[in-house]
């Protein structure tokens, strides 16, 4: 069974690895996501890294199963095997809303019908864009899904 996440800053990003295959790899995503972010670097990076074994080849509905009791948290960032052997460390984006059991009818046939993304793949550099943005409700994910899927790898890269 997999660990409940403590202290975590509200503000801080969510990183998993579930992948222990390549060090060097991890320190790279860990540089990465560690910088200034914003245009101009004006942001420090706050992230909340979760680099424990026990984690190892976790699925992500077993990362979304313990993650899901943060009320305060819209987005989990994944370190996997993807990840790790990638040029560009995209990390695996989990959409961590759960819909509301009410839902009106007509709306939940749309959701059937045509189910909304609830994953992308981002570099370790725009993880607090995603991150910030959807915290503010500046954007919802299917923005940053979209923005993905427009790249010509599938990867969302850092904005401006």
């Amino acid at each position: 069974m997999l660990p409940e996440i403590v202290g975590r800053d509200a503000f801080a990003a969510l990183v998993i690895r579930t992948d222990y295959d390549d060090e060097s790899a991890w320190r790279a995503v860990v540089a990465e996501v560690s910088q200034p972010w914003g245009l101009n670097g004006e942001y420090e990076a706050r992230v909340h890294l979760v680099d424990d074994p026990v984690w190892a080849g976790a699925a992500p509905d077993a990362v979304l199963g313990v993650v899901e009791r943060d009320e305060e948290l819209s987005v989990v960032f994944v370190a996997d095997k993807v990840t790790m052997r990638s040029a560009h460390r995209a990390l695996l984006a989990l959409d961590t809303f759960v819909e509301d059991e009410d839902l009106d009818p007509m709306y939940y046939q749309e959701l059937i019908d045509s189910p909304p993304a609830r994953e992308f793949r981002t570099t370790p550099a725009a993880v607090h864009d995603v991150h910030v943005n959807l915290a503010i409700a500046n954007l919802d994910f299917q923005d940053f899904t979209e923005a993905a899927l427009a790249d010509p790898e599938g990867v969302l890269r850092p904005m401006g």
